[in-house]
């Protein structure tokens, strides 16, 4: 894993690197150079191989490093952090925090990917995750207030990514109920939650952001809606991760310290602000129902409210599905 950690570093530069000189740096044969590149490859990493040129990355791209992190975080959010893992490939690093966050891991770890091969968002949707084209992140925070007094966690953290990619000048961004964050109608990130734990008793919550940060169009076709990613939007060819990542948890612990403190009742005008469904015809997707209406925002607890045929009805997130009608 290291020496495949040293050849992606190398690779980074979008330049061409012979299978001599990448044994060279490493101490391998040209052979095991190979072997390496090849199993990269089988993981889905894309790369160029040329005969008589080498091996390159069609673009150069930033890697995720913990300590680059760590050192561009806010100091207030070093202080709350217990550990920041980067790996190159995991099935989804919720899960990879689940199951630490049951051995005891302390609140405050984080976990990043370069790739997932099992991401997922809610309702155990698919989450599309190649190679260093996403931010993938998750975090781990333990309360005192039970599941009960969770509610609206993910309208919350949905806020707080917004405001996080208002710094990167990401202004037109809205917020589709309850975790999805838009622009243009055009998904740019998501949220899911996992929580750990008793009713009212101390639990653990796993907060998990993808953003879509330079998303190959091939994905296009893995992916079954309309998606945006933030190289698009910024005109930028190669985004700061790193960066984007340290700025996600500031606007994430910042967040969630406004929330432990308050409530939801803090974020009630930001969401309403950042509503892309509010007068927007949706159907809301129930087992074995599909309730149809005018969207009318969300009341002080988190729920959707839908004015239907028969009178205003709230929907709580849970297995439910929204889609705006065209």
């Amino acid at each position: 894993m290291h020496l495949r950690r040293q050849i992606l570093d190398i690779l980074a530069d979008g330049l061409f690197h012979s299978g001599e000189e990448l044994g060279e740096v490493l101490g391998i044969s040209r052979m095991a150079v190979w072997k390496h590149i090849h199993s990269l490859r089988e993981c889905g990493v894309d790369m160029e191989v040329i005969k008589g040129k080498g091996y390159r990355f069609p673009s150069s791209v930033e890697l995720l490093d913990a300590d680059a992190i760590h050192a561009a975080a806010l100091p207030g959010t070093r202080r709350q952090l217990a550990g920041i893992e980067t790996l190159f490939e995991v099935d989804s690093t919720n899960n990879r925090l689940r199951q630490q966050a049951l051995e005891g891991a302390p609140s405050g770890m984080v976990c990043l990917a370069e790739m997932q091969s099992a991401g997922r968002g809610r309702r155990n949707r698919s989450w599309v995750s190649p190679f260093a084209s996403n931010l993938c992140l998750s975090l781990l925070w333990r309360s005192d207030c039970g599941i009960a007094g969770l509610g609206g966690m993910s309208l919350v953290c949905g806020v707080a990514v917004l405001r996080c990619l208002e710094q990167f000048g990401i202004t037109s961004g809205g917020l589709k109920w309850p975790n999805d964050v838009l622009v243009n109608d055009a998904k740019l990130a998501g949220i899911l939650i996992d929580v750990i734990g008793e009713a009212t008793g101390s639990c653990a919550v796993v907060v998990g952001v993808g953003i879509n940060v330079a998303m190959p169009e091939q994905a296009s076709e893995r992916i079954g809606q309309p998606w945006t990613d933030l190289c698009s939007l910024t005109g930028m060819e190669q985004f700061p991760r790193n960066l984007l990542a340290a700025r996600t948890l500031d606007s994430l612990l910042a967040a969630i310290g406004e929330f432990t403190a308050s409530g939801l009742q803090g974020f009630l005008d930001d969401w309403s602000r950042y509503d892309v469904m509010a007068g927007r015809q949706v159907d809301v997707h129930l087992p074995g129902e599909t309730v149809s209406g005018r969207a009318c925002g969300i009341d002080e607890t988190g729920a959707l409210l839908v004015q239907t045929a028969s009178g205003h009805q709230r929907f709580a997130s849970g297995e439910v599905s929204v889609r705006v009608v065209p």
